[in-house]
């Protein structure tokens, strides 16, 4: 049996050049599934991503997922990408493992904690306040360097990751320190400042993109300080929960995060197309 891919609309291209389109997974021209494959605007097209990839029940366990991703990525070459992405929930272990077999990386998980009472307090002698001006914009050039180098330590190239830096920053803070949702506390240890976090409000959730400790003052357990401002922040503006993402390999913080009761919810994983 032929496991192919059948377009069921012709190539999208939106107005900044991302490309996209759904196609049916076939079976000797018998569909069984669907799946849907784009260039990612947030990485420009140089990297395509799969959205959704879904095999009907009886025709699940033989292969058909397997064959349909590895066309997806025939496609993602033709379209001129030099890496694919995906993710997958952190409760389908079906995919999990087909994601692996196929060679796909883990570089990044989303995790989240639901916030329950009462709001949780800083240690004695520590204590958060907003940033201020003055300090915005030298805190913003190192934030944006080590987020860069964050993504080339996991294989982006030095211009692309740059361009995502850029990008990233300029849309979550585009009125720097005054973006609407948007929160930027200092830490400070028996008046001196450690630390800094950067929480924002995202789908009734809130979202922790940076927590940075001072490296001369890293290993006092001001990351955990950190993470419990970021709680009590959410639990005073009534968040459901705090959300973050957190890269493979950053051991101390994945150590902090599971520590505290964070729970994996989504894998993201990339394959270089050789």
């Amino acid at each position: 049996m032929t496991t192919t891919l059948r377009p069921t609309e012709p190539l999208q291209r939106d107005a900044g050049g991302a490309l996209s389109r759904h196609y049916t997974v076939c079976v000797n021209s018998r569909p069984v599934g669907a799946i849907h494959l784009a260039t990612d605007p947030g990485s420009g097209p140089s990297v395509a991503r799969i959205h959704e990839l879904g095999i009907e029940e009886p025709d699940r366990g033989r292969g058909r997922g397997t064959v349909a991703a590895l066309a997806a990525e025939e496609v993602a070459r033709g379209w001129g990408c030099r890496r694919i992405e995906v993710s997958v929930p952190a409760d389908a272990a079906a995919a999990l493992r087909l994601t692996t077999a196929l060679g796909y990386v883990v570089r990044n998980r989303a995790m989240e904690k639901r916030l329950g009472a009462p709001a949780p307090e800083l240690p004695a002698g520590s204590r958060g306040r907003a940033m201020t001006e003055d300090e915005f914009t030298p805190w913003m050039v190192r934030a944006k360097e080590a987020y860069t180098q964050e993504w080339i330590t996991r294989g982006v190239p030095g211009a692309e990751a740059r361009a995502k830096a850029d990008r990233d920053y300029a849309t979550l803070l585009p009125d720097g320190l005054g973006s609407a949702g948007t929160d930027l506390d200092v830490l400070e240890h028996d008046g001196t400042v450690v630390g800094v976090l950067w929480v924002a409000s995202r789908d009734g959730w809130a979202f922790v993109y940076r927590v940075d400790v001072d490296e001369s003052h890293r290993g006092r357990g001001h990351g955990r300080s950190l993470m419990l401002l970021a709680e009590a922040r959410a639990h005073a503006a009534g968040r459901a929960g705090v959300r973050l993402n957190v890269f493979t390999g950053n051991t101390p913080a994945e150590r902090l995060y599971e520590s505290l009761g964070y729970e994996a919810t989504t894998y993201h994983f990339y394959k270089d197309l050789l």
